[in-house]
């Protein structure tokens, strides 16, 4: 169920790739025209919604004119050949800054792409700038860092949700078609949820994260969020290191009840169950939900505390205040508690693997509540008062754990604003999530798997990224 434009449109709102793939090789627009609308609606948006941190249009003109040289040679790299993009500014792009939403790397710029970034050139993407992020990614409200918040186009007063929130914002006001972002708990899908598009955490090491800047390295993933939920798909077999499987039958979706996991705003669980196509119901047992928290946590905590060991020591004072007693709190648990953890893991999952026996896919809201207001941190759910931290990962965060693809649509709005369905599957069925996406969305389940998106190019995808694809290795399933 697509949610109607809010308040912040661009030229790339309600536009899919496809489309754009489609009047780029009929001669109906260059990548030079789509680069200056993008840059001319960061111009005209993002002061107010503050979705980039850094605007490389001399860069992206220089891709442009590119794209198009080889597009009028008869070289097509593929349906993102020619496309602008957003990259979240966790993410290496050679010559530009990453400052990973802190004070502690202002000046810094890498000098070379990480290897997501790679991909999406080597399929023809023209990158346009680096998005907002919570600082070190170690948030889900996007609020926090030394750029400013990032702020939701539906409602500049609140969140866009983080820690990929200048991606989804982005998109989601339709500056660019499609941006990367990262996800350690939900920081694709809980932006992309509370901004109305869609977000894609494929399973754990589908999508290299060689250059990104770790705040987990066992949690976390890099993502995909774009305004349909085909674009996610493109974009996934231009950066995964492995070919999807082609054979899936029609996937059974199963209604995995919230509230086994956290208490969830009644009105949002009911505009997600009526779009999620739901074919069974499941429950967690009692105490699943705190042992997967409990894992998630103890993970996060100790893996970002060793990565920041030495800035905590050297210049605390460099740190967002919140996100300093965050590092804090997390570098005081005990080690313990890290090793249990990950044996913990390998059991949790063999035990939420049992809940695929019957279905492909689970469904659930992406979030439990809509988008809070910049710097709240509670909220009222269902007549209770809860953290809202704790609130917007409930819900993504244990697929992290277990290293699942998961996937999140436009579910419509709650009081005006998005909430988000989210689909988990097995890794190696992906083509599940977008199955069930397609079906949730009202639109032929073919249009989400490969025929079009090939039509687009005249031949395969996979194809577009010139390389070999390998077996995906996922964690956890």
């Amino acid at each position: 169920m697509p949610i109607s434009p809010g308040p912040f449109t661009g030229p790339f709102t309600g536009r899919d790739v496809i489309g754009l793939a489609e009047d780029l090789r009929e001669g109906r627009t260059t990548s030079g025209e789509l680069v200056e609308r993008a840059l001319e609606a960061i111009a005209g948006q993002d002061r107010e919604l503050n979705a980039f941190v850094t605007v490389d249009a001399d860069g992206a003109r220089a891709a442009a004119l590119r794209a198009d040289a080889e597009l009028a040679a008869g070289t097509d790299r593929g349906p993102l050949h020619g496309v602008p993009v957003g990259v979240k500014d966790l993410i290496d792009v050679a010559g530009i800054p990453a400052t990973m939403g802190s004070r502690h790397f202002a000046g810094h710029v890498p000098d070379t792409d990480a290897e997501c970034v790679t991909r999406l050139r080597r399929a023809g993407a023209v990158i346009v700038g680096k998005t907002t992020t919570h600082e070190f990614a170690y948030g889900p409200m996007g609020d926090r860092s030394a750029n400013g918040p990032s702020r939701n186009p539906r409602d500049p007063a609140r969140m866009t949700g983080g820690s990929s929130g200048g991606s989804a914002a982005a998109v989601a006001a339709g500056m660019v078609p499609l941006a990367l972002g990262t996800d350690t708990g939900g920081s694709v899908r809980i932006p992309a949820a509370l901004c109305g598009v869609a977000g894609f955490k494929p399973a754990y090491g589908a999508i290299p994260a060689d250059g990104v800047f770790p705040l987990s390295q066992s949690l976390d993933h890099v993502g995909i969020l774009a305004g349909d939920v085909r674009d996610c798909l493109i974009a996934y077999r231009c950066l995964a290191s492995a070919q999807l499987r082609e054979d899936a039958g029609p996937a059974r979706v199963g209604w995995l009840d919230p509230a086994g996991l956290f208490a969830a705003d009644p009105r949002v669980v009911r505009a997600v169950r009526d779009v999620s196509g739901h074919e069974g119901e499941l429950r967690l047992r009692p105490g699943l939900d705190e042992e997967l928290r409990e894992t998630y946590t103890a993970i996060q905590s100790c893996e970002a505390a060793a990565v920041h060991a030495d800035r905590l020591a050297a210049a605390p004072e460099l740190f967002d205040p919140e996100v300093l007693e965050r590092l804090r709190v997390a570098a005081e648990l005990p080690g313990w508690r890290y090793v249990r953890a990950l044996a913990a893991r390998s059991r949790l999952a063999r035990e939420v693997g049992a809940l695929f026996e019957r279905h492909d896919v689970l469904a659930l809201p992406a979030v439990p509540i809509v988008a809070p207001l910049l710097q709240q941190r509670e909220t009222e759910v269902d007549g209770r008062t809860v953290a809202v931290r704790a609130a917007l990962l409930a819900l993504t965060s244990p697929w992290n754990v277990l290293g699942l693809p998961a996937l999140t649509v436009p579910a419509g709005t709650v009081a005006g604003l998005p909430v988000g369905l989210q689909l988990v599957c097995r890794p190696g069925r992906e083509l599940h999530l977008f199955q069930a996406a397609a079906r949730s969305l009202g639109r032929p389940v073919q249009e989400a798997t490969g025929r079009p998106l090939q039509e687009a190019t005249g031949r395969p995808l996979q194809e577009a990224t010139g390389r070999p694809l390998e077996e995906a290795a996922g964690h956890g399933l």
